[in-house]
């Protein structure tokens, strides 16, 4: 009774990890667009006001909790279930396949902590900084002035050494989504001989597109800027 406990409990873990990472991918599509408006002009206008806009939103504001939640717990599952694997043999998802045969799926909790690593470094140059009014603040040509966080992210990727450190973890991102997306499914029983290929498909083509965008906003900056 105890193994079959113990076995439901493993899977109730992956489900509810599943369910995390799914959210904080779709988190991912909203953060990419908004960054890739660095891009379109050199006084940052867009991007500080859409900047602006989330930093004011209530709504937005109460919901960035529910994605810290989100992040916090979809690590603590991630190490505990390594840590299980670690010391017993690994209860597999109910459809071996894929996901076992992955280089990189023997290497989730490894690329999860270098992200993590990445998030926390990440979180105090940006995210900290706002929070706590490190930010100089720009005026428009509309008179209305905000805080200029898109010059942080203009200053920190002219940094060669930093721009270098961000690409990889991106790149260990990229192959973290890439397993993960496909686990998610498989952890939630959606598993069929058709559409698991199609998902899988999917979640190459996710995890390409947001590691390219993220990619190509630093690529960008350093060499262009």
């Amino acid at each position: 009774m105890s193994n079959l406990r113990l076995k439901y409990a493993s899977i109730t873990k992956k489900i509810i990890m599943g369910v995390m990472g799914l959210f904080l991918s779709s988190f991912l599509v909203v953060h990419l667009s908004i960054n890739l408006l660095v891009l379109f002009d050199d006084d940052r206008y867009l991007f500080n006001q859409a900047a602006h806009f989330m930093a004011t939103n209530p709504l937005i504001q109460t919901f960035q909790w529910v994605l810290f939640l989100a992040f916090v717990v979809h690590i603590i599952l991630g190490i505990v279930l390594q840590i299980q694997n670690w010391l017993a043999r690994p209860i597999g998802y109910k459809v071996k396949g894929y996901s076992e045969q992955s280089f990189f799926s023997k290497y989730m909790i490894h690329t999860g902590m270098v992200v993590f690593i990445f998030l926390i470094i990440h979180f105090a140059n940006f995210f900290v900084k706002a929070k706590f009014g490190m930010v100089d603040q720009i005026t428009y040509d509309d008179g209305k002035a905000v805080d200029d966080l898109g010059i942080l992210i203009v200053n920190l990727f002219k940094d060669g050494y930093y721009v270098a450190f961000y690409v990889v973890s991106i790149l260990l991102l990229g192959f973290h989504l890439e397993h993960g997306f496909q686990s998610a499914f498989q952890s939630l029983g959606l598993h069929h001989p058709v559409y698991t290929r199609w998902i899988k498909a999917l979640g190459t083509l996710f995890s390409v597109v947001i590691t390219l965008g993220f990619i190509t906003i630093p690529i960008v900056i350093y060499f262009f800027r």
